[in-house]
């Protein structure tokens, strides 16, 4: 196991890559790529960096000269043959050849487009063009080289037992959520955490921790290189930047309304079983639900990723009732500010009432908050979101109206459409 204490004092080196490979991506990011590839490959889409705490200033913690090293290095990479012997020969989700031909060989030859990088007012404007199965790419491992910059930045003050203390306390700190974790017998969890990761080496850390820790209870991570590295299950199906997508190319209201629907019916003419899993609160879950198809009735599960995670539970459960299904057969996935007891208090409300898993996210591989004395390390909201498809402008709704994106003017077309009320805010949990 690697001393990360001893391994960052040392990296002093001019640059010291943060992203190796281009599986050091979340796996839903390959799964919805190839569905891109063959439904919507000419869409032209732009994707921006978006700091959600505006207070803490990037662009003055972070050296443009370094930050652009890590990114050429990344339009470097390209698929070593071990990695697309992985890709093209494992079985995911029980599922031989997840990968068609086409696509692989594609992907094969990529190397990312080019980015566009500025300073204003203290952050950093990184913006990312071109053909979607292309720009799609960049999210993860654009926000995994900010994070890790803005930590390289801190832990550059710190002095050699400093860092050994750091990490101890970091890793005693995770331990006890572990052991806290090991007291629910049938739980299933995985690892969600890539994006807004402390670093690549402290992920693999946590997932060896996870694995140790809990055995059959961890279920895989969503991180493909550590996935193959350790040779345990890729966790992931779609995300959001899909419905945005679709929405921002509808021609007119009534194809707005449907375009979520759209997503699903194009996801299922190649997925099934625990790949068919609806994330429904991209335009509001209760009106996506209230409007949603006959045929979405049959999808093993929902995954609840902003609002009320509670609320969303008893909607998805309602909803299944209502359509004649019966809950305890259907999967809920929550993935928003999970922390160790969230979780074992949202499965002790649910477990026995619907199958359960949890997507733990940031603060599994990123919890450093009362390490550090003034909170210069503690996790931040970061994300790389699509903000134009074909030169129209995303639209995100969402349960928590602190996560919503996109115009005003658009905004109140979207909620109309979407027949979306009055929106509460919650404080985003990283």
């Amino acid at each position: 196991m690697v001393d990360i204490a001893r391994r960052v004092w040392n990296h002093k080196w001019k640059i010291d890559p943060i992203v190796r490979s281009l599986l050091d991506t979340d796996f839903y990011k390959l799964l919805m790529c190839q569905s891109i590839f063959r439904n919507k490959p000419d869409t032209s889409v732009t994707f921006s960096l978006i700091n959600r705490n505006n207070n803490i200033k990037l662009a003055e913690l972070i050296d443009e000269g370094e930050l652009r090293e890590q990114l050429d290095h990344i339009r470097s990479l390209s698929l070593s043959r071990g990695e697309s012997t992985w890709l093209r020969g494992n079985t995911f989700y029980g599922k031989r050849q997840m990968f068609r031909p086409d696509f692989m060989e594609w992907f094969e030859t990529l190397k990312l487009p080019a980015y566009h990088l500025e300073k204003i007012d203290g952050q950093y404007e990184l913006t990312f063009e071109g053909s979607w199965p292309e720009v799609m790419l960049w999210e993860v491992p654009a926000l995994s080289v900010l994070m890790e910059l803005r930590g390289r930045a801190v832990l550059n003050t710190m002095a050699k037992f400093e860092l050994e203390v750091l990490y101890a306390r970091a890793m005693t700190k995770l331990w006890e959520k572990i052991e806290n974790l090991r007291e629910i017998d049938d739980l299933k969890i995985a690892d969600f955490g890539t994006r807004r990761r402390h670093s690549f080496l402290w992920q693999d850390w946590a997932v060896q921790a996870m694995l140790e820790g809990l055995e059959d209870k961890f279920i895989g991570t969503s991180n493909c290189l550590i996935a193959m590295k350790r040779d345990i299950e890729a966790i992931g199906t779609n995300a959001h930047e899909l419905p945005m997508i679709y929405c921002a190319l509808a021609e007119n209201d009534e194809e707005l309304s449907n375009a979520p629907y759209q997503v699903l019916a194009d996801w299922q003419e190649e997925h099934d079983g625990n790949l068919r899993i609806i994330l429904p609160d991209t335009y509001g879950t209760e009106g996506f639900l209230k409007r949603a198809p006959d045929w979405l009735k049959q999808w093993t599960g929902i995954r609840i990723d902003s609002g009320d995670p509670i609320q969303g539970a008893e909607a998805a459960i309602d909803w299944w009732k209502g359509k004649g299904e019966n809950p305890k057969e259907k999967l809920v996935i929550f993935s928003d500010g999970l922390d160790d007891l969230t979780i074992k208090e949202l499965h002790r409300r649910f477990h026995e009432r619907v199958k359960v898993s949890f997507g733990w996210g940031t603060n599994l591989t990123n919890d450093f908050r009362g390490l550090v004395a003034d909170g210069s390390l503690d996790a931040f909201s970061l994300v790389c979101k699509p903000i134009k498809a074909n030169g129209n402008s995303t639209v995100k709704l969402s349960d928590n109206l602190n996560k919503a994106m996109g115009s005003s003017a658009e905004i109140d077309r979207y909620k109309h459409v979407f027949g979306v009320g009055k929106q509460k805010s919650f404080d985003i949990v990283v």
